[in-house]
Formats: structure tokens, C-alpha cells, sequence
């Protein structure tokens, strides 16, 4: 039997910015099953990357409610909401956000350094050498190259053996062959820790690997909805 791990009831995102209120989201209810790889796809501007942050609790929710292992991500305060990313996701960015003054292996032992993992960095060299760069851990992000780096980004986002995996066009700065090899690492890593993956893609191939893909028009779930398999 199937569990709902991740829920948005109606979820409404609205930014002020200097021309107004601007609505991103409107009305988003989806729920997302337990080890399912959803993709969402649709135009820039659509609303995909809002959405994801909203499922991360990198945005809070102008309206409706946002749930994810039974919590009320909505009604956290931003500490709350820290600690609950730290113990249960791991986001990768498109950008890899990488911190330029750690090696990759500091880039990785971080968030489990902040977990209070005592085995941080033998972990830590566990995931590098899982995404092909153990021996690239005592380099810092600007000896990388973008495909290196963003392997670095996957590894650190699976370090702590997330249930919930997040990647905001994770091959958006590659070119043809690293994207291919990240998505098929990103696979990997979802497969090898039990993690339900959601990820942001512009890329076909990469949706088609999702059990089901979304598509979002202007801040709203589009009418057709369709598993990748089709």
C-alpha cells in the first residue's frame, strides 16, 4: 500500500516585489508518494522552481498548507524548518552552491557535521567515491570542473540518506555527456539510500525516467497529467 509522503493542500505562493504583489502559485494540490520519481516540466516562468522550494521549505506558502512526513511545513518557524531539511532532504541547485573555501570533501562532510555525525568525513568520502570522486577530495570547487562540482552537489545532498531528494534542473549548466552521467548518478543515489526523488528538469530524457510527470502553466497544474511510462 502506497504512503503519501509529501502533501500540498491548495498551496498559494504571492511575492511582493517593486511593481506589486505578484501571484507565482495558485490553488497547487498534488500529493506525492513514498520512493516515487515525480518530474516537473513546463515553460520558464511557470512555476516549477517555486514549487519545488515550496516543497523544500525554502519558500513558505502564501496560502494552503504544505505537509511533508506528517509536519506542517507551513507552520514552522525558519529554525524549525532548517533542522527538518537537515534531517530529512538533501537539494541540489542547478548552480551547485558549493561553498568556495571548503575542499569537496568539507563541501560534503558539512551537513553531517551539523547532524552531529561523528563519522562525518569517513562518510563524506563514502559519497565522493560513490559519484566517481574520491580522489578529488582534498580539491576546492575552483580546480572542478561544472560536471565535477555538481557531482560534489549530489553527493552532499545524499551524505545524510535523505528520504526526500530535491534537484532544481540539476543539469542545467552541463553539457550533453555530464548531464547524461549526472542524471543517471542522480538515479543512483535514490536508488541506493530509499530516497523519493522530486526534481525540476527542462530536459525530455530526464523526465521520461520519472514514474509520473507534472506539467505547471502559469503557477497552475496543467489539466493533463501523465506517467512517464506512456
Amino acid at each position: 500500500m502506497s504512503e503519501t509522503l509529501l502533501s500540498l493542500e491548495h498551496a498559494q505562493l504571492a511575492l511582493d516585489g517593486n511593481a506589486g504583489r505578484v501571484e507565482i502559485l495558485h490553488g497547487i494540490s498534488l500529493d506525492v508518494q513514498r520512493g516515487e520519481t515525480l518530474g516537473l516540466v513546463g515553460p520558464s516562468g511557470s512555476g516549477k522552481s517555486s514549487l519545488l522550494m515550496l516543497m523544500g521549505g525554502l519558500e513558505r506558502a502564501t496560502g494552503g498548507k504544505v505537509t511533508a512526513l506528517g509536519q506542517d511545513l507551513t507552520a514552522m518557524d525558519e529554525d524549525a524548518l532548517a533542522r527538518f531539511r537537515r534531517d530529512h532532504m538533501g537539494i541540489v541547485f542547478q548552480s551547485f552552491h558549493l561553498i568556495p573555501t571548503m575542499t569537496a570533501l568539507e563541501n560534503v562532510a558539512t551537513p553531517l557535521e551539523l547532524a552531529g555525525h561523528r563519522d562525518a568525513f569517513d562518510r563524506a568520502e563514502a559519497e565522493l567515491e560513490a559519484v566517481g570522486l574520491g580522489h578529488r577530495a582534498g580539491h576546492y570547487p575552483r580546480q572542478m570542473s561544472g560536471g565535477e562540482q555538481q557531482r560534489v552537489a549530489l553527493a552532499r545532498a545524499s551524505a545524510t540518506r535523505p528520504e526526500i531528494l530535491l534537484a532544481d534542473e540539476p543539469t542545467g549548466n552541463l553539457d550533453g555527456e555530464n548531464g547524461s552521467a549526472i542524471m543517471d548518478l542522480l538515479f543512483s543515489l535514490r536508488d541506493r539510500h530509499g530516497a523519493t526523488l522530486i526534481l525540476v528538469t527542462h530536459a525530455p530524457e530526464l523526465a521520461a525516467r520519472c514514474d509520473r510527470v507534472i506539467r505547471l502553466m502559469d503557477g497552475r497544474v496543467a489539466p493533463e497529467m501523465k506517467d512517464a511510462a506512456e
